[in-house]
């Protein structure tokens, strides 16, 4: 089971935050162009870092806590995917927060969802 760690725990962010979408209704699933815009740079950068620490031989990942599969690079398929779950989790839990408090994150509500979004 050892092997799975990193995968259950990127699962777990998963369940953890799924109750922010599904009882809050913050519509990021919804919006899904928006949340590539917003994730699309930070996996691109991360990714390119971490090919390159794998190359110049920096860090490595234990085969013990991941499933083995090694995309091209080195890079395991479990790193790849924490760039996309854990920035998915914290944009959820942002708009929770804007939610549940009213905070507009440095932007009104109105600019945020153009009329089509709006439930």
């Amino acid at each position: 089971m050892g092997h799975l760690t990193y995968l259950l725990l990127l699962a777990g962010c998963l369940v953890v935050t799924a109750p922010l979408e599904l009882v809050l209704r913050v519509r990021v699933y919804a919006r899904w162009r928006r949340l590539l815009v917003a994730i699309t740079p930070e996996f691109v950068v991360f990714v390119c870092w971490v090919l390159y620490a794998i190359a110049q031989g920096h860090w490595d990942y234990s085969g013990e806590h991941t499933l083995g599969v090694r995309l091209p690079g080195g890079i395991p398929v479990e790193e790849v995917l924490f760039f996309l779950v854990v920035p998915l989790c914290a944009v959820l839990a942002l708009e929770a927060v804007r939610k549940v408090t009213g905070w507009d994150a440095g932007y009104p509500a109105q600019e945020a969802e153009p009329l089509g979004d709006r439930a």
